[in-house]
């Protein structure tokens, strides 16, 4: 029987993969539009072209630079169980939420995916046991995803890009609710932002701690703007 190829995950790997990036995953990520439903109100977003344009910027200005690292460099501390480290990330990420809004986002979906674990019994026993060796009282969620693909072992490319997958899906089911979009519209949006993931994922695993940032000044105004807008589809 031909052997798959080496670089490829095994199927435990690929099926957890898959389950982490499926819109199904009951984090709740399908609920919060991340500063887009502002911008689609304030007028910076209004059609496929711009709302395509808006989500490429936000991938590489915002996603790339902040929590996509942040998973790649988690991912070597669960390896290691570098318990130290795994602190320090989280803590990085709950001290760069530039609002509110983003702050209870990552602690609401980090809290749903431990959850999440402890809700498949021993399926999900080595989660849920690695995050509560780990001690995180707040557990954000780009370094609990992080421990989730640390289960099965798999390659880091294939890690982040699943990551930035399940972002570019939820964003794009934000836009095509809040514009409104048809679904073609949305696919085409997607497809754009795929061909934009792997330069996304490359910069992301090259980040240090010196070179990872947090800082979209205009995304954190619309996100604060957000709390008190007249209507709202997504969480604030």
């Amino acid at each position: 029987m031909a052997q798959p190829p080496a670089t490829s995950l095994g199927s435990a790997a690929l099926l957890r993969l898959l389950c982490l990036s499926s819109p199904t995953l009951p984090v709740g990520g399908f609920s919060y539009s991340e500063g887009l439903e502002a911008a689609i109100d304030k007028g910076f977003v209004e059609d496929e072209a711009s709302a395509a344009t808006w989500l490429i910027d936000q991938l590489h200005l915002s996603l790339a630079r902040a929590d996509l690292a942040v998973v790649a460099q988690a991912i070597t501390a669960w390896q290691a169980d570098d318990h130290e480290r795994i602190q320090d990330l989280n803590q990085w990420v709950l001290r760069t939420r530039e609002t509110q809004e983003f702050r209870l986002q990552s602690e609401q979906m980090g809290r749903s995916l431990q959850e999440w674990a402890r809700s498949l019994g021993a399926l999900g026993a080595g989660l849920h046991d690695r995050l509560t060796v780990a001690q995180l009282a707040l557990p954000t969620y780009p370094v609990v995803f992080a421990c989730a693909v640390t289960v099965n072992p798999m390659p880091l490319a294939d890690a982040l890009t699943a990551y930035a997958f399940a972002w570019s899906e939820n964003l794009v089911q934000a836009a095509i609710k809040g514009i409104p979009l048809g679904q073609s519209a949305g696919q085409r949006i997607l497809a754009r932002l795929m061909q934009e993931i792997p330069s996304a994922v490359d910069h992301a695993a090259s980040c240090t701690d010196a070179t990872r940032q947090s800082f979209t000044p205009m995304l954190a105004l619309l996100s604060a703007q957000h709390e008190t807008q007249y209507s709202r589809l997504f969480r604030s």
